[in-house]
C-alpha cells in the first residue's frame, strides 16, 4: 500500500497539502485524497489504507480531524486516527449516531475501502476556528449539503475562499446514483454552494480544483439538463429504461455488481420526476 499522489495548494500559512491512496487504482472513484491545512485534517480515509496514512501522518502534528460524512472512505481512520493523535474527531450531527454504532456497508464498497471502526466524536459546531494561536488560525464554517448524504457537510473557509467538498463535486456529469441519494436534496445542495464566495475547491476524489464555483455550476447545469431531457423522453412515450439507454448508455457491470445499489437506473428515475423551473 503506497501513496499513489500528492497535492499541495500553496497559500502562505493557509497551504493545503494532500494524499492519495487506495486499494485499487481504476479511477478516481475508487482512490482517496485525504488534506491537510496545519495540523487539522480533513476526513480520514478508508480503513483498508491505515499502514500508509499511518506512515504519513506519524511526523505530523495534528490536533484537529473533521469529517465530512459517515460514509466510509471519510471516516474509516477517524477511531485510529483518534487514539494515535489524542483527539476527539468532528462530526456532522446527522451521523455521530451512525459513526458511534457502525453500520453496514455494501459488499463492493467493503471490497474497494473497508469497513468503518465505530468512533466517538464531538458535534460539528456551525463555525470552528481551527490551528487557533498558530500562522494556520482559520475560520471554518459548516454548510449542511444533503442528497449524497443526509450528514454531508461541506467545510467553507470565508477568509481564504477555500471549499472542502466532500462528496458534492467529484464529476462535472453523473452517470450513476445510488439508491439512497437524493437528487432533489442534491441540486439545492449545489445551489447553496454556488451561492458562496469561494474559488478554490478541495475533492477528495477529483482532486484540486481552482474553478471550484465554475465546476459546481457546469454540475448542476448538467444534472438539470438530464432532468429536461429525461422528462421530454418520458414525454414522447419512452419507458425508463428506454431513456436510461438514450441519455447514458445501457446499465453496466457495476451496477450488476452492486446489485443495482449503485445504477444509472437510480438517476434517471428521479430526474424524471424533478421539478425543473425555466
Amino acid at each position: 500500500m503506497t501513496v499513489r499522489n500528492t497535492y499541495e495548494y500553496k497559500k502562505g500559512p493557509h497551504s493545503v497539502y494532500g494524499f492519495r491512496t487506495g486499494r485499487f487504482d481504476f479511477g478516481i472513484n475508487t482512490t482517496f485524497i485525504i488534506y491537510r491545512i496545519g495540523g487539522t485534517l480533513i476526513d480520514a480515509g478508508p480503513s483498508n489504507q491505515w499502514p500508509t496514512i499511518k506512515r504519513v501522518l506519524k511526523p505530523l502534528d495534528i490536533h484537529t480531524l473533521l469529517i465530512t460524512h459517515h460514509h466510509e472512505d471519510h471516516s474509516g481512520n477517524a477511531n485510529r486516527i483518534s487514539k494515535f493523535k489524542s483527539l476527539l474527531p468532528y462530526a456532522p450531527l446527522l451521523g455521530q449516531e451512525k459513526l458511534a454504532k457502525g453500520y453496514p456497508t455494501p459488499l463492493l464498497q467493503k471490497l474497494i475501502w473497508g469497513s468503518p471502526l465505530k468512533v466517538q466524536t464531538q458535534t460539528l459546531p456551525e463555525t470552528l476556528i481551527i490551528n487557533e494561536g498558530t500562522p494556520s488560525q482559520a475560520e471554518v464554517i459548516a454548510i449542511p449539503t444533503p442528497g449524497h448524504a443526509k450528514d454531508l457537510t461541506c467545510l467553507f473557509f470565508p477568509k481564504q475562499k477555500y471549499l472542502f467538498s466532500g462528496d458534492m463535486y467529484i464529476s462535472k456529469s453523473l452517470k450513476y446514483l445510488r439508491s439512497d441519494e437524493n437528487l432533489q436534496q442534491l441540486i439545492t445542495s449545489l445551489e447553496t454552494l454556488i451561492e458562496l464566495d469561494f474559488e478554490i475547491l478541495f475533492c477528495p476524489h477529483r482532486g484540486i480544483v481552482e474553478q471550484g464555483k465554475q465546476a459546481l455550476k457546469e454540475k448542476r447545469d448538467n444534472l438539470l439538463n438530464m432532468c429536461r431531457q429525461s422528462q421530454t423522453l418520458m414525454a414522447q412515450g419512452l419507458s425508463e429504461s428506454e431513456i436510461v439507454v438514450a441519455l447514458l448508455g445501457p446499465e453496466d457491470r457495476l451496477a450488476k455488481i452492486s446489485k443495482f445499489n449503485i445504477s444509472k437506473g437510480n438517476l434517471i428515475r428521479q430526474a424524471m420526476l424533478y421539478n425543473v423551473k425555466d
